[in-house]
């Protein structure tokens, strides 16, 4: 066993580290105070060609493995989670389905646009009524006579729904449950589609999350992804990537507020010394420390199972679960160590502590995850 990081994944963790320096981390605090969009961020990964990081090479990505994603993914976290929501939902979770389950014709027709960044992904499973019930859905799509469908529903906190060119959507094509389940490749230009805007959030106020309504949208054969009833298990595949990358995305926010805990404590001075000397500040400072480099270790033993080839939902559960708890953790104890001024955006503080709260909640909430971890242990569903 060798923990070392590879030349090349060295060399490509310090790019993700620059990057995040140079392009997010000096607007994150404008853009999560006005809510606004980061357009310049967007615009930067096209031209990085992070936007195709993993998609295969044939198509224009750069096929890079899962621990480089991983890498990506964490800096991006640590320098803006917005940004990162951008990438982890576009390659994560809709790129990386069209890829595993996709035709060659959705592939040509997708893939390329989506690793120059000409198109984004959006996923759409979270419906008003059912989050961490996804089995019970009720968009629905009709087969028609020409043998294609019309999608009738709405989807509800879809990141990236605004600013998507396709949106992977799960609706109902036949009865109750998973089985009655497809999976669509629909263009976001298609009559009847729309997004309106969700503002407002607790947390990850830059990002661009939307209600995806479906008015009689109607779309060919050629929309299917995979085959009807298959749609729940191409979401739930999905998901594993998308619970790896949140897992990443928040040890970065953690390291972040390692960071930021760190500076602060050594250059503001309480009872005559810094208050990086006091021992009560150095325990917040070290319980933060510990967790960083252990959520870092979980989603790395995510990505090796991923490379390897092995199933990884079961190590993704454990990930996700720890390290969006470990963020949470993190960045209370900054804003404990900022103290008053923890509690105002001048510094970042606040602000990782609410992008760090949403993590337990989308992809599987922590405690779908722990019913997930103790299903898998024991052989007995709690659903």
């Amino acid at each position: 066993m060798d923990l070392r990081l590879s030349d090349e994944h060295r060399a490509l963790r310090a790019a993700f580290h620059e990057f995040a320096d140079d392009v997010l981390v000096p607007h994150a605090i404008r853009n999560d105070r006005e809510e606004r969009f980061p357009a310049e961020a967007l615009d930067a990964l096209r031209a990085a060609g992070y936007l195709g990081l993993t998609i295969p090479t044939e198509f224009g990505g750069s096929g890079a493995d899962p621990l480089s994603y991983a890498l990506l993914v964490e800096e991006l976290g640590r320098g803006d989670a917005n940004v990162r929501s951008i990438v982890s939902v576009h390659l994560g979770l809709v790129a990386g389905a069209i890829a595993r389950h996709g035709t060659a014709e959705q592939h040509k027709q997708w893939l390329p646009r989506m690793a120059a960044g000409e198109v984004l992904g959006c996923f759409g499973l979270t419906e008003p009524d059912y989050g961490s019930d996804p089995a019970g859905l009720t968009a629905r799509a009709e087969r028609q006579p020409d043998g294609g469908y019309r999608m009738t529903g709405r989807k509800v906190f879809i990141t990236n729904g605004s600013i998507a060119g396709v949106a992977l959507v799960m609706a109902r094509t036949g009865g109750p449950g998973a089985r009655g389940i497809s999976a669509f490749l629909v263009p976001t230009d298609a009559p009847g589609f729309s997004a309106r805007p969700i503002h407002g959030k607790l947390g990850l106020r830059a990002c661009d999350t939307a209600e995806l309504v479906l008015d009689a949208v109607p779309v060919g054969p050629d929309a299917l992804l995979g085959a009807e009833g298959e749609g729940l298990r191409i979401a739930l595949r999905a998901l594993d990537d998308g619970r790896m990358s949140i897992a990443a995305s928040s040890v970065g926010i953690a390291q972040a507020a390692l960071d930021a805990m760190v500076a602060y404590a050594g250059a503001r001075a309480q009872f005559g010394k810094p208050i990086a000397g006091h021992q009560l500040v150095q325990e917040m400072i070290a319980d933060t420390a510990v967790d960083v480099d252990a959520g870092r270790l979980l989603t790395w033993a995510v990505t090796d199972l991923a490379e390897r080839g092995e199933p990884y939902t079961l190590a993704a559960s454990k990930a996700k679960l720890f390290c969006t708890e470990a963020a949470i953790r993190a960045a209370n104890n900054c804003v404990q160590v900022h103290g008053g001024y923890g509690y105002i955006d001048e510094y970042i503080a606040g602000k990782l502590l609410r992008d760090a709260r949403v993590a337990t909640l989308y992809e599987g909430t922590s405690q779908i995850q722990k019913l997930l971890i103790g299903r898998a242990l024991t052989g007995v569903s709690a659903f």
